[in-house]
């Protein structure tokens, strides 16, 4: 049972040392090295196809008649698109500025919709379920609506003309992040048996998440290894996804503080669907610029395992309250 517990509390970090020593496993048996194309592009399937379905498992939990918008959503969703358009047009303002692989990682730390399991933490710290389930289904339609319209100016495509350009972003990002929630209101009206055993397994969009944060992790360690880019690149990598995690809980939570929903819109700016940032960076920006959404699934992963575990062990909690005193 003493396993069982530590693997629950800790599975986001072995997540994502699963990621890093998979990945060097797999490079370094020499039988495997015929698997290595076949392998890529498995995951460049694989990372969308689980996005969906831990969308779609995450909206199948949520009673559409809780579906309601509250006050603090709206600021948030001014305050993150904000942050995504101004980056955006500094960049576009200067195109050749020395900073933007790390400007462009900012813009992906901050345009990332909310992480699917969201939900899943946010339960276990005693939040607002359907607040935060809320806030996602409107990050989502709020992220595909901008991501096309300032990706092909930000990031432009030599041979391909900004109109048709945005259309495939649109075209991707769209159904993806879409898509999964037309697909549960249809299965809880057509199908309600079905819906019935997906909302039986609560956690299963956590660990869902916990394996593809770990293919996601090994993408990103994939890209460094073989950057070419220079180490202060990525090391401004690594300090502009810890400044954009850092600042973006503590905006939601002092957001949150305001409407008395503090845990709720924490994780909902916070907690990012970083499987998705890394695709994004990949598909439509570079590997290199990937790499911003695995630094930010370290750091809000340590962030949220530390939030779990204090939270589960309030005991711990309390002794280290008392050593203040």
């Amino acid at each position: 049972m003493k396993v069982i517990q530590f693997l629950r509390d800790w599975t986001l970090i072995i997540a994502i040392l699963a990621g890093i020593a998979g990945y060097f496993l797999f490079v370094n048996i020499p039988w495997l090295d015929s698997l290595h194309a076949a392998a890529y592009s498995t995951v460049k399937v694989l990372q969308p196809t689980l996005i969906f379905l831990m969308l779609f498992i995450t909206f199948c939990n949520i009673n559409p008649h809780d579906i309601r918008p509250c006050k603090w959503h709206a600021w948030m969703l001014l305050l993150q698109s904000a942050l995504f358009v101004i980056i955006g047009l500094v960049l576009i303002a200067m195109p050749h500025s020395g900073l933007r692989v790390v400007l462009e990682g900012a813009m992906i730390c901050f345009i990332c919709p909310t992480a699917t399991a969201a939900a899943v933490v946010t339960r276990k710290l005693g939040g607002h379920m359907a607040h935060i389930t809320t806030y996602t289904i409107l990050i989502n339609i709020v992220a595909s609506v901008l991501i096309p319209v300032m990706v092909p100016f930000v990031h432009p495509n030599p041979d391909i003309n900004m109109v048709t350009a945005s259309i495939m972003i649109l075209g991707q990002v769209f159904p993806l992040l879409l898509f999964p929630l037309i697909l549960a209101m249809l299965v809880r009206k057509l199908l309600p048996k079905f819906q019935g055993v997906i909302t039986s397994m609560p956690n299963l969009a956590f660990y869902l998440w916990a394996f593809s944060l770990a293919i996601a992790i090994t993408m990103t360690v994939r890209s460094m290894v073989h950057s070419t880019v220079a180490p202060s690149a990525q090391l401004g990598l690594v300090l502009v996804s810890l400044l954009a995690c850092i600042l973006q809980f503590w905006l939601g939570r002092k957001l949150g503080i305001a409407y008395h929903d503090k845990i709720t819109a924490g994780q909902a700016f916070g907690q990012k669907n970083t499987v998705f940032a890394i695709w994004l960076g990949y598909t439509f920006f570079s590997p290199v610029t990937s790499m911003a959404g695995g630094f930010y699934s370290i750091w809000h992963n340590i962030y949220n395992t530390w939030q779990i575990y204090r939270h589960e062990h309030p005991s711990h909690r309390k002794l280290h309250d008392m050593s203040k005193v």
